[in-house]
């Protein structure tokens, strides 16, 4: 059971990510990223939902298709932040899986490291030294 941060009542609890292609997306995301899969579920014909998890978080992504409230232009998500403990450390696991991660920048003391998933969807690696 991985251990996870408690949740206060104002944390999201599921991000809509827009992907072309289902299987594309969560082959990026379980072997490139390591998020965990939850669920990869197809409900009703012409829908289906794939959710991860990243480790250590309570936050999910979720990836689907034939949601009309969720459609938005695959590739245009910008910016989710995943806020990791050591970004350097993080950096490498990522490129030695693969992807390609931009260089740590340091802005007033936070430090941020930028990618993109298969579709364009930005990500950002954000470390607050200050946080525990």
């Amino acid at each position: 059971m991985r251990s996870r941060p408690t949740n206060p009542p104002s944390s999201p609890a599921r991000c809509p990510l827009p992907v072309t292609d289902l299987d594309r997306a969560k082959a990026f995301y379980a072997d490139r990223l390591g998020f965990e899969l939850d669920v990869d579920v197809t409900p009703v014909d012409g829908v289906r939902i794939v959710q991860f998890t990243p480790p250590g978080s309570y936050c999910s992504i979720k990836l689907s298709t034939g949601i009309p409230e969720v459609d938005m232009p695959p590739g245009s998500l910008r910016g989710l932040h995943l806020v990791v403990a050591d970004i350097e450390a993080a950096r490498e696991a990522l490129i030695a899986r693969g992807v390609g991660v931009q260089p740590v920048e340091e802005v007033r003391g936070v430090y941020f490291a930028y990618f993109s998933d298969s579709d364009g969807n930005t990500w950002t690696l954000q470390h607050l030294p200050w946080r525990k």
